[in-house]
């Protein structure tokens, strides 16, 4: 039951993560192209994988059981909490961004959440990361 569990959360790791983190980071480029369509997609794409990737921290909570004590394993579900709200940020943002450039309106600009949402992206990436040489480095 544990190699299943182990390939779960590896699978949601590589097909949940990875697709979150390009789909934000390319985000910023296409505010600034000012592509509505293609925002929209990013959007929905975040959303998506976004939901996916709480697979990543269900399989990892069933698979540490009795383990979830270790400081590593703790540290790890912390960083992956703060990791998800910044989701959260990023999917508000994209949609007050599309929601500025969709409308005609003179005073509405998506250059804060350009800035925003790369800076988020960037931050959820390195916390994926740290919570990577976590799990290689400690179990």
């Amino acid at each position: 039951m544990s190699t299943l569990l182990l390939w779960l959360h590896i699978a949601f790791a590589i097909f949940a993560l990875g697709p979150v983190t390009a789909v934000t980071m390319a985000t910023p480029r296409y505010i600034r192209a000012k592509d509505v369509g293609v925002l929209r997609y990013l959007h929905r794409s975040t959303r998506i994988f976004g939901l996916l990737s709480l697979g990543v921290f269900l399989f990892g909570l069933l698979l540490g059981g009795r383990d979830l004590a270790k400081p590593y394993l703790s540290v790890s579900m912390t960083l992956f909490i703060v990791a998800a709200i910044l989701l959260v940020i990023i999917d508000r943002d994209q949609s007050t961004a599309i929601r500025a450039l969709s409308t005609e309106t003179e005073g509405d600009d998506a250059k804060v959440q350009t800035g925003r949402v790369a800076t988020l992206s960037g931050v959820v990436t390195l916390l994926f990361l740290v919570i990577l040489v976590l799990m290689v480095m400690f179990d």
